[in-house]
C-alpha cells in the first residue's frame, strides 16, 4: 500500500515538472517571436545594428580564414618543412626502394619523394648550367636524394628538428639537411599574425558588446513608462528582462549571419583570381572557404556577445526605473 502511494506519489511530480517545463518552454518561445516582431517592426534599425555586428565580426574571422590558407600553401612550397636525405653513393636502388616505402608508412610524414642518381643528376645538368663540366667526369658523382615533407602537426621548428634527428640516424642516410631557419621565420610569422588576430577579434568583440548594450539601453529608455506600468501590476525583473534578453540574442545572431555571409561572398570573390595565379605556377591551390566548426563558432560567438551585451544593459538600468 505504501508502495503504491510512493508510486503515485512520484508519478504525480514527474506530471508537475513536465507541465512546468512545458509552460516554460511556451513563455520563452512566446516572448522570442515577440521580441522578433519587434524587431521586424523596426527593419532599418535592426538591419543597421546588425550590419554593424557583422562586419565587426567578419573582420578577424576573414583574417583567420586568410592565414589558414596562406599556412595551408606553404605546406606545398619548395623548402618549407622539407628534409632532404642524400644517400651513400653505394646504396643500391633497391634499398633506396625500400627506405622510401618505410618512410612512407610513417603517421608523421606526409609525402616521400625518390629521386634517383639519374634523375639528379639530370635535373643539377638542367638547372645548374654545369652540364659539360658534369660531362667532362666521366661519371655521376650525385647521390640519390628523398625528399620527405612531414604532417601538418610535425611542421614545427621542434618536432621537424626531432625527426631530421631520427632521420639522420638511418643507416643510407649520409647526409640530412633541413632549413630550419626558414621554418622558426615562418612560424614566428604566422605566430605574430594570429595573436594580432585575436588582439583584433577580442577588441572587436568588446565593440559589438558595446553597441549591444548601447542598443538595448536605448530600448529599455524607450519603453520606460512600459516597464513602469508592468511593475505597478507585480511584473518581476525576471519577467521585465526576458525580451530585451531575446532582442540581444537575435541581435548577435543575424549579425553572425551577416559576418558569415560576408567572409563567404568574400571568399567567392577572391577564389577564381587566386586560382588563376596558382595555375600560372603549376600549382592547382584554392582557397579554403569556412568549415562547418568554424561557421558555428562565429555564429554562436556572436549570439553570446549579443546575449551577454543585453544582459549587461538589462542588470544596470533596468534596476534604475522603479515606479513613482
Amino acid at each position: 500500500m505504501k508502495r503504491e502511494k510512493r508510486r503515485k506519489k512520484s508519478a504525480h511530480i514527474s506530471r508537475r515538472r513536465r507541465l512546468h517545463l512545458h509552460v516554460w518552454l511556451l513563455r520563452h518561445l512566446q516572448v522570442a517571436l515577440s521580441s522578433l516582431g519587434r524587431l521586424a517592426r523596426a527593419p532599418l534599425s535592426t538591419l543597421m545594428t546588425s550590419a554593424v555586428i557583422g562586419i565587426s565580426l567578419a573582420l578577424p574571422a576573414g583574417l583567420y580564414l586568410l592565414l589558414q590558407n596562406v599556412q595551408e600553401l606553404s605546406g606545398s612550397w619548395d623548402g618549407a618543412a622539407t628534409i632532404s636525405l642524400f644517400l651513400h653513393q653505394e646504396t643500391s636502388a633497391r634499398e633506396a626502394g625500400e627506405l622510401t616505402r618505410e618512410l612512407g608508412l610513417r603517421a608523421d610524414i606526409s609525402s616521400v619523394r625518390l629521386i634517383d642518381r639519374d634523375n639528379a643528376l639530370e635535373e643539377f645538368q638542367r638547372f645548374s648550367g654545369f652540364s659539360d663540366a658534369l660531362r667532362a667526369l666521366g661519371g655521376n658523382p650525385l647521390p640519390a636524394v628523398i625528399v620527405v615533407e612531414p604532417t601538418t602537426d610535425h611542421s614545427t621548428p621542434e618536432a621537424a628538428e626531432s625527426m631530421l634527428s631520427a632521420l639522420r640516424a638511418l643507416r643510407p642516410v649520409e647526409l640530412a639537411q633541413l632549413d630550419l631557419q626558414w621554418v622558426r621565420r615562418f612560424h614566428a610569422i604566422t605566430d605574430i599574425a594570429r595573436r594580432a588576430i585575436a588582439v583584433l577579434a577580442t577588441l572587436l568583440g568588446l565593440a559589438v558588446l558595446l553597441i549591444v548594450v548601447n542598443t538595448i539601453r536605448l530600448e529599455i529608455q524607450h519603453r520606460h513608462a512600459e516597464i513602469e506600468i508592468t511593475k505597478l501590476i507585480g511584473g518581476t525583473n525576471a519577467f521585465i528582462r526576458r525580451p530585451f534578453l531575446y532582442a540581444g540574442l537575435l541581435y548577435g545572431l543575424f549579425g553572425g549571419i551577416l559576418a558569415w555571409f560576408l567572409v563567404v561572398l568574400g571568399v567567392g570573390l577572391l577564389d577564381p583570381p587566386v586560382a588563376r595565379l596558382a595555375g600560372l605556377y603549376q600549382s592547382t591551390f584554392e582557397l579554403s572557404g569556412m568549415g562547418l566548426d568554424a561557421s558555428l563558432i562565429l555564429i554562436g560567438g556572436s549570439t553570446l556577445l549579443g546575449l551577454g551585451g543585453s544582459w549587461v544593459a538589462v542588470g544596470r538600468h533596468l534596476n534604475e526605473i522603479e515606479p513613482s
